[in-house]
């Protein structure tokens, strides 16, 4: 293969190691890796191919750690319910009618959305997932991807679940150049029984895979879980031997000190899900507390059905205020620690470390943010802007393994007017089903 090499000028770059600075300068990118970002020119470069970075700050594309792109085709039908009752009512129902087509349309539409507003990497746990396989292949994205399983029904249907996602695992690891990773992932141990789990924990030792559930969500669910088991979902998942993998959690609203200090032992990490957390009157999970411990605490929107946007920006936003709202100590997230949740940390927890930061040897994986905009001025603090500022619509270009998947707002892989159109239609055929 021919080694393709180019070089952005005039850009700033937000890096992080040790602590955040901007590089005003030039960054040059060979084939799917950044090689060198400095002031000067790097040697013998004169002759690259160059993009003209000005008025443009460069930063780690944004990675959201847990989801459910389909889900998509559900935003706004079924909102300002609690979560069990959104869950049993509106959404079970609806989802027991999707279709292999309506999962490609409504993971496509959010992986547009997604690439449109800067995230180029995501975690996705729903069923189908085939199809959501092939729109990451399509669309140039980088994704964690897993089969999620509910494991009511019968014995045979649990089996059956269980080898489509070791299969569906096995099958797309690795695959579209890399871009795809794989987990195993039991939906969360209020919808999967202890024996269920621990097959779950054996297949991901069997293939040397990544963990990942929902976990103490709701107050109500932990209380279920001591009625069920005995036990608080942190220890019941040790006990299972769920944390003897790499594992990460969504949400974990609801800890204890001592549960703080499993995760931590086990090196979990945590997605944290403030916007959905807050809208489905979840609580508010105690990051502070997580990231004192050493936790790996990275971000999420969630699915679009509970959130309802894919906006990483707000995530980061979120996550900065809510916690100095709630602990009334307004260092308590600051905002070089929310962008390093949507950036860095989110690349620890899905297990992909060579993205997530502006470094030579790492993946170019980069977004552009338009700060020619009366909202960035002055340009006093652009990591500050970024986390309170900005917002998904401020992103002008994006890069995943170096090659461009948004120009100046345009979708370069997808049909966005198809998708638009394909994913209201399909909408439509769920609620005439």
């Amino acid at each position: 293969m021919n080694s393709h090499k180019w070089l952005i000028k005039n850009g700033q770059f937000a890096v992080s190691d040790p602590e955040w600075r901007i590089v005003k300068g030039y960054m040059l990118v060979e084939n799917d890796k950044i090689v060198y970002i400095g002031e000067k020119l790097p040697e013998g470069e004169e002759e690259t191919t160059v993009f003209d970075g000005k008025n443009l700050l460069f930063i780690p594309g944004l990675i959201n750690t847990h989801g459910h792109a389909a889900m998509s085709l559900l935003r706004g039908y079924g909102d300002d319910l609690a979560l069990q009752i959104w869950l049993q009512e509106k959404m079970w129902p609806m989802e027991e009618k999707f279709t292999a087509d309506d999962v490609y349309w409504g993971a496509s539409l959010s992986i547009l959305e997604m690439i449109k507003g800067g995230t180029t990497a995501f975690l996705d746990m729903y069923d189908q997932m085939d199809q959501v396989a092939k729109v990451v292949e399509e669309s140039g994205i980088r994704a964690s991807l897993m089969r999620g399983v509910i494991g009511f029904g019968s014995d045979e249907l649990r089996a059956a679940k269980l080898a489509e996602a070791t299969s569906f695992a096995k099958e797309w690891n690795g695959q579209a150049n890399g871009r795809i990773t794989t987990m195993l992932s039991p939906h969360a141990p209020y919808t999967c029984g202890p024996e269920f789990i621990e097959k779950f924990v054996q297949a991901a030792h069997d293939l040397d895979l990544p963990l990942h559930t929902h976990m103490s969500e709701t107050k109500a669910e932990v209380e279920q879980n001591v009625k069920d088991y005995g036990l608080r979902p942190v220890a019941h998942l040790e006990k299972l031997g769920f944390f003897s993998r790499p594992s990460l959690v969504a949400h974990a609203v609801h800890l204890t000190d001592e549960e703080i200090e499993i995760l931590a032992k086990y090196n979990v990490a945590v997605a944290h899900n403030p916007g959905s957390n807050l809208k489905l009157a979840s609580g508010v999970a105690r990051v502070p507390d997580l990231l004192k411990a050493g936790v790996v605490v990275s971000l999420a929107t969630d699915g679009p059905a509970s959130n309802n946007n894919l906006d990483m920006f707000e995530e980061m936003r979120l996550a900065a205020l809510i916690h100095k709202g709630v602990s009334g100590d307004p260092t308590a997230v600051p905002a070089t620690e929310a962008l390093r949740m949507g950036t860095e940390y989110g690349a620890k927890s899905i297990y992909v470390e060579d993205t997530g930061t502006l470094a030579a040897g790492k993946k170019a994986d980069f977004i552009a943010i338009d700060l020619d905009q009366a909202h960035f001025l002055p340009y006093s603090d652009l990591i500050s802007h970024v986390v309170y500022s900005a917002s998904a619509k401020d992103v002008k270009h994006v890069w995943v393994d170096g090659k461009q998947l948004l120009k100046d707002g345009e979708a370069l892989t997808l049909d966005e007017e198809r998708i638009k159109r394909e994913a209201e239609s399909a909408f439509k055929g769920l609620k005439a089903r």
